[in-house]
């Protein structure tokens, strides 16, 4: 009798042996692959400023100062194609310069007048990007997401176009982010020093800085 109940119970071990061999073991779930980036506009939004500093020396004042010109009237786009390069042809970022203001109302007559800016004849910067270097693509994406990278392209002051590099920092979430900022001398583009009362010197940089805010627009 208990020989014979063993042999059932030898029976059964065997028997669910067979029946584990037969079931596939469930297959593991692989990661959706990522979605293919198409190309991605992004506009200017309300919030973006643009603004120049320049290393100044006044007179009284035992120290350097920087001058810093502003203005919130930026506008403009960029576009990138589905695989990530700059469409020349449609991106163009404007700085209106006739609304620049500092802390000086002397100093901001100068910037925007004749001798300088003239801003009746030439009131606009232009910033036309060709290429960006660095950035991957698509965007980064997660919580947190940033990076540098910098913006290859042409700019227009003064009635004259250099090709110039920004270099840029961003945060990618549905708004992109950040801050960009360039630098050249004041005859690179044919501009001369300010000469004022109390100012003893100028440096020859300007550096400007365009910090942004971009939306997303479908395409």
């Amino acid at each position: 009798m208990i020989t014979r109940f063993r042999i059932i119970i030898v029976a059964l071990i065997v028997g669910v042996s067979s029946v584990n061999a037969q079931v596939p073991a469930p297959a593991q779930a692989s990661a959706p692959a990522p979605a293919p980036a198409g190309p991605v506009r992004l506009e200017l939004m309300e919030g973006s400023t643009a603004r120049y500093r320049v290393r100044e020396q006044l007179a009284g004042i035992s120290f350097p100062n920087d001058a810093i010109g502003t203005t919130s009237t930026v506008s403009g786009a960029l576009v990138l194609t589905a695989n990530g390069a700059v469409n020349p042809a449609q991106s163009k970022i404007t700085v209106d310069l006739r609304t620049l203001k500092s802390d000086q109302d002397q100093r901001d007559g100068f910037v925007r007048g004749d001798r300088l800016l003239n801003v009746e004849k030439f009131p606009l910067v232009e910033f036309l990007p060709k290429r960006v270097v660095g950035l991957t693509w698509p965007f980064p994406s997660g919580r947190g997401a940033q990076a540098g990278f910098q913006m290859v392209g042409d700019m227009t002051v003064h009635g004259v176009t250099r090709e110039v590099t920004w270099n840029v920092v961003a945060t990618f979430t549905d708004i992109v982010a950040g801050l960009a900022t360039t630098q050249f001398k004041f005859d690179t583009f044919g501009l001369s020093k300010p000469q004022l009362a109390r100012l003893l010197s100028v440096a020859d940089d300007i550096g400007l800085e365009l910090e942004f805010r971009f939306k997303r627009v479908a395409m």
